[in-house]
């Protein structure tokens, strides 16, 4: 019966232990919010092109059953520099990468369509807000030598 019992308990244990997220791991965020962030592209910004600025991106993931009209969605960072959605819908379960220079929208890109970076290389915060003035997420970063950071 000791046996038994014991088993029981490691078993317990054992899928305690497994179901546990690991520590320092972010859950994954539930409804619309801001995914990879690369505030920072490859190489230095001088000469500006437009691949330079297109390498400074955000990505938007919709994490719900259901398509999302973005018409009138702000992204903004703590410096000013704005993006609103023009009419887009982000389908359900999908992401949208919102590029800083020009480009022609897809389902998978938008682009911000500046001839200027937006993100500070050295810090800075962004905010997605829905039309109606909801906040909906927040994302900052600090330099770490890599130009990117995960935001959820």
């Amino acid at each position: 019966m000791k046996k038994t019992a014991m088993l029981a308990a490691i078993v317990a244990c054992a899928t305690t232990l497994l179901a546990a997220p690991q520590a320092g791991a972010a859950a994954h965020q539930d409804g619309l919010h801001f995914g990879a962030l690369q505030f920072d592209g490859p190489g230095a910004d001088m000469p500006q092109t437009n691949a330079k600025l297109n390498a400074e991106y955000v990505d938007l993931h919709n994490n719900t059953r259901t398509a999302i009209q973005l018409r009138g969605y702000t992204v903004k960072t703590a410096s000013g520099y704005l993006y609103t959605f023009p009419s887009f819908t982000l389908g359900a379960w999908k992401t949208v990468r919102l590029k800083n220079g020009q480009g022609t929208n897809t389902a998978a890109s938008v682009f911000r369509k500046k001839n200027n970076f937006w993100f500070n290389n050295s810090s800075g915060s962004l905010t997605l807000t829905a039309p109606g003035g909801a906040k909906k997420d927040t994302c900052s970063w600090r330099a770490n030598g890599r130009g990117t950071t995960t935001c959820h």
